[in-house]
């Protein structure tokens, strides 16, 4: 594949799971399709992305910069969402939070069958104030305690 159509596979990947269209990751992932950041496979995905789903119905991500080289492409991702339902055991606190990761995806024979990403957890747990900064952290971090 070449490096734009590696670029669009993870487009139509991003889109599928913003449409909740999660049949499609049968077109888009390997059989062997494995996360590395959560440790799952493909079922295991579907069941994190059901997850996120519920707890965040209006859940969306949103591509702000993508690049390919070889068999990886990198995106920039801006997540918005509001916590409408239970998240990982976070009874809903109804706030919206926008978050931006780092996903780095592996296409091997035309289809997804790597991925990991980086994001700050602490920010977005922090947004969803289920995290209290302490008085200690806010003299060290100030820009954190905000």
């Amino acid at each position: 594949m070449t490096l734009e159509e590696n670029k669009a596979l993870v487009r139509r990947f991003v889109e599928a799971y913003n449409n909740r269209n999660l049949d499609a990751f049968d077109d888009l992932l390997a059989p062997d399709y494995f996360d590395q950041t959560s440790q799952v496979d493909k079922k295991g995905l579907i069941q994190l992305m059901n997850m996120a789903f519920k707890g965040f119905p209006d859940f969306k991500e949103t591509i702000e910069d993508i690049i390919a080289e070889g068999d990886k492409v990198w995106a920039r991702i801006t997540f918005t969402g509001t916590h409408k339902g239970e998240f990982m055991g976070i009874a809903p606190t109804d706030k919206k939070v926008t978050t931006e990761m780092v996903d780095i995806f592996r296409i091997a024979n035309g289809k997804l069958i790597e991925y990991r990403d980086v994001n700050n957890n602490l920010d977005f747990f922090k947004k969803l104030g289920i995290i209290e900064i302490t008085k200690k952290g806010k003299m060290l971090f100030p820009e954190e305690a905000k």
